[in-house]
């Protein structure tokens, strides 16, 4: 990370989504800094959907990062970023990151309601997470051997989320140099599922296989598992508009703003082989 430009004694963050991929990530860094750090969760009584349950935790922090659950291009999460963040700058608490989602149009609605609330704002786009093959739903499959995804042969620029959460902690803790800015955040090549998933094999010594499926399809299967049909929907049309292709291309953001490379997804495929998190 690179040198911290604020004063980080006494100052106090918000983390939501403290128990997820990237709020703990995000939680872990910001202590590391010298922050110290609010976790916000349902397990702490926060709670996205429940107004009263903000309050208790904007009081007295300085700054928060703003996660919202599911997909942040959801219909919903305009308006409660909106109106979370609104709450926020009366609480005092005007520096505010949110995690937004690369190449995603249904995003954007999240990032203006953010931009309007009179906040010190950053938005961070990241690309798809390395963490979604070793955390969440895709896991069980894998340790099956065999990841069935309607990603097609596309390639994507696979992020590591402890880069996220470092560039995210940069963002709190430098004044006012990443205010106002959308930053644009990728891994260090472009893969394909079907590659990821070779390096997975190669890591751990196994042999895991990857199918293609088209994206209705897949939804069939998400529904027969008990996602309700609403989200199955938004999944089905997100992934046939952001698996198209429009995020192969890579961002040197990272590394401007972390002072160096960011993680290879083979560096990650082997910690988490080493960790056994693909064994049956």
């Amino acid at each position: 990370m690179t040198q911290n430009t604020q004063n980080t004694q006494n100052t106090t963050v918000l983390v939501t989504g403290a128990s997820g991929r990237t709020g703990s990530r995000v939680a872990e860094a910001a202590r590391a800094a010298g922050l110290t750090v609010r976790a916000a969760s349902r397990a702490t009584g926060f709670d996205w959907a429940d107004r009263a349950s903000w309050a208790g935790a904007l009081a007295g922090a300085d700054a928060a990062y703003l996660m919202y659950p599911t997909d942040v291009g959801s219909p919903a999460a305009a308006g409660a970023v909106g109106t979370l963040a609104r709450e926020a700058v009366e609480a005092g608490v005007r520096r505010l990151v949110l995690l937004s989602s690369r190449g995603e149009e249904r995003a954007r609605p999240a990032e203006e309601a953010l931009k309007e609330s009179g906040a010190d704002w950053t938005v961070v786009r990241a690309a798809w997470f390395a963490q979604n093959f070793s955390e969440g739903p895709l896991v069980e499959g894998l340790r099956h051997g065999e990841l069935v995804f309607p990603a097609g042969e596309v390639r994507e620029p696979f992020i590591d989320v402890r880069d996220i959460a470092d560039v995210v902690v940069t963002a709190l803790t430098a004044g006012e140099r990443y205010v106002g800015r959308t930053l644009d955040l990728t891994g260090p090549r472009l893969l394909t599922f079907r590659e990821a998933v070779a390096e997975i094999s190669a890591a751990t010594g196994g042999t895991f296989t990857y199918t293609p499926v088209p994206a209705r399809q897949y939804g069939e299967n998400l529904k027969a598992f008990g996602v309700p049909p609403e989200e199955v929907d938004f999944l089905v049309d997100l992934f046939e508009s952001l698996l198209d292709g429009r995020n192969a291309h890579l961002s040197e953001e990272v590394r401007q703003i972390l002072g160096r490379a960011p993680h290879d997804f083979s560096e990650f495929a082997r910690e988490n082989a080493a960790a056994g998190v693909w064994k049956a």
